[in-house]
């Protein structure tokens, strides 16, 4: 549910918020309350949401369904491996490892 609402946009001044700050009030069937805080312009809000449990999301990605299968695969002993392999020699810099060469 935070995850959901977390894509909500606060209505002062248009942040988005974190799922940090929303705080599931409650609920009754359908309906949820949720305590909302804009850590930019500091503001706190009450959201009334009507959530359908049987609902699907749709999922929006640039992923490939080649890359989606990939990265929702299982995680071997092999995935393991080559991570604690990686790791051995990684220093830190996430900048020069994610520069396209």
């Amino acid at each position: 549910m935070k995850k959901l609402l977390s894509s909500m946009k606060c209505g002062v001044c248009g942040c988005q918020y974190d799922s940090g700050n929303i705080r599931i009030l409650g609920h009754r069937e359908d309906l949820w309350f949720l305590s909302v805080f804009c850590p930019s312009c500091k503001s706190q809000g009450l959201v009334a949401a009507v959530v359908k449990g049987d609902a699907a999301c749709e999922v929006i990605t640039e992923l490939t369904q080649k890359e989606m299968r990939r990265l929702s695969a299982p995680v071997t002993s092999d995935d393991l491996i080559d991570m604690y392999a990686f790791l051995q020699d990684f220093d830190g810099d996430f900048r020069t490892l994610f520069t396209k060469k």
